[in-house]
């Protein structure tokens, strides 16, 4: 008797753990439930910063990294550019643009964006907003999406409005940022 018994709960808690796990354990994915999303409140943030793409001189901000040796398809270019809150380089700096971009047209200037903008001053002190996108650079003001952040960005989106404030004739360039981002 003892051991049916012992048999039967043995049976029970190995079905009852089981069915536990797999809900808990062995699922792909899981609905949030709306009561929990509610919690939190969307909000929409205004930056606005300026860009230094930095090609040429002896400490360059951003370098090529394959393609060919100008200005065309193919040329893909990694950056850790600074972002500064003025338009001079020497005013306050407020982050750093760190990734790639590629020329990925064979007929225009058009750049694939794929950059990170790591911010390093005040409220946005270690939060980050990603970029993917075109950046038609021979157009006066360009859009980009916003694909998502991290620190008080989580779960970011939004756009990015770029306009091209100088270019030398080096290919350094100062772009001005207005950058659009919803978050939580």
């Amino acid at each position: 008797m003892a051991s049916h018994v012992a048999c039967t709960l043995f049976t029970l808690h190995f079905i009852l753990f089981s069915y536990l796990c797999t809900i808990t354990c062995g699922a792909f994915y899981e609905e949030v439930t709306e009561a929990i999303a509610i919690k939190r409140i969307e909000k929409t943030t205004h930056l606005h910063f300026y860009f230094h793409d930095i090609v040429s001189g002896k400490n360059p901000t951003a370098i090529r990294i394959a393609g060919p040796d100008n200005y065309a398809f193919g040329n893909t270019m990694m950056a850790d550019d600074p972002l500064t809150e003025g338009l001079e380089i020497s005013s306050k700096p407020v982050g750093k643009a760190q990734g790639l971009y590629a020329f990925a047209s064979q007929n225009d200037f058009c750049l694939l964006m794929v950059m990170n903008f790591a911010f390093t001053e005040g409220k946005y002190n270690g939060s980050s907003i990603s970029i993917l996108g075109r950046n038609q650079i021979m157009n006066d003001v360009r859009e980009m999406p916003i694909v998502g952040g991290s620190g008080l960005f989580r779960l970011a989106h939004g756009y990015a409005l770029a306009h091209t404030v100088w270019f030398g004739e080096q290919g350094d360039a100062t772009v001005e940022y207005n950058v659009y981002v919803s978050h939580y």
